[in-house]
């Protein structure tokens, strides 16, 4: 197995990943040809298989691979068995939504806690995830050893509240503030601006 793939063949392992967990049980307990994933993505078979080779030996000629293992392969090389502790501040309607999606568990996060400043819903919780007031955000992260933050605050308090993440010790954070973030060196910020993505998405259909 190759550990030193190239980043093409990086950037298209999680759409294989994202492929097999979407297929229903009955097939994720068959086998599955790289052919098959290539058709389904509208790629090249034979660079879907020489992808799939640098991350499982367990494909074999005619047969092709065994779909759970394939996709515990792919998720183990991609660290998504890792199982990460995620915390996110802001519980509004986006905030609540990062808590009740329960994809993240297939990728390697566990959602783990809320935050919020609004007394009506500290203490309450949200799929069962607990309801915390933001003022606890360091202890707790610093206590469960987190290190992964989302930030759903409105634009006013997003950079105070990435702030308090670097201070409670988070690495990585995803940002879906309006607003672009600095935080000190060592800290990852990924600023994910939904009206701008919206807007390359319509600029690239109108071009097409």
């Amino acid at each position: 197995m190759n550990k030193n793939i190239t980043s093409q063949t990086l950037s298209r392992l999680p759409l294989y990943f994202n492929y097999l967990t979407s297929l229903p049980e009955s097939r994720k307990n068959g086998n599955i040809s790289a052919t098959a994933i290539a058709e389904a993505l509208g790629l090249n078979d034979v660079q879907v298989r020489k992808d799939l080779a640098s991350v499982s030996q367990g494909g074999r000629p005619k047969v092709g691979y065994v779909t759970n293992e394939l996709i515990g392969d792919i998720g183990k090389f991609l660290g998504f068995a890792n199982h990460d502790g995620v915390v996110v501040v802001g519980m509004g309607n986006f905030g609540r939504a990062m808590l009740e999606n329960k994809s993240f568990a297939d990728y390697g996060f566990d959602v783990v806690c809320g935050f919020d400043c609004d007394e009506k819903l500290v203490g309450t919780e949200i799929n069962g995830k607990p309801i915390l007031n933001v003022s606890m955000l360091r202890e707790f992260c610093q206590n469960k050893n987190i290190h992964i933050g989302i930030i759903t605050v409105p634009e006013s308090a997003a950079q105070e509240v990435c702030n308090e993440m670097a201070e409670a010790g988070i690495k990585y954070i995803l940002n879906f503030a309006p607003i672009y973030l600095t935080a000190p060196a060592g800290i990852a910020i990924h600023n994910e601006n939904i009206s701008i993505t919206l807007a390359m998405l319509a600029r690239k259909t109108n071009q097409e």
